[in-house]
């Protein structure tokens, strides 16, 4: 074989790695007990340090009732998406510069795909 098609396999092989975890929702409600302790995950589940996180995908954020947010996160003006929740769990302060989250944030991007997926399960 020559190199430039061993190099073109190796290529192909890191993309279909990379893309082939999308997420494992079993794996990220293990990640979610460390978010626990502040935010309960079951519908009418009531908020805690922070808010209740049932249905948190596809919600507008800052508008969880009951939740007393931040000035910050109320004027966020975005919906949670998977996407969102990903930049937001890596690093609260970034994508929310003055939120109350006290959180330093995920670094894994499997642990974030885990947990957003398991997110994402809880409807």
């Amino acid at each position: 074989m020559k190199l430039k098609q061993i190099a073109l396999m190796a290529a192909a092989g890191l993309l279909v790695a990379g893309a082939a975890h999308a997420g494992d929702a079993k794996k990220g409600a293990a990640v979610f007990q460390r978010c626990a302790m502040c935010h309960a995950n079951t519908k009418d589940g009531g908020n805690r340090i922070g808010p209740d996180l049932f249905g948190i995908v596809g919600r507008k954020a800052g508008t969880a009732t009951g939740f007393y947010y931040s000035p910050a996160m109320k004027a966020a003006g975005f919906v949670w998406t998977p996407d969102k929740l990903k930049a937001y769990i890596a690093n609260p302060q970034k994508v929310v510069p003055g939120d109350r989250m006290a959180f330093g944030g995920i670094s894994d991007p499997a642990q974030l795909d885990d947990l957003v997926v398991y997110l994402a399960t809880l409807k």
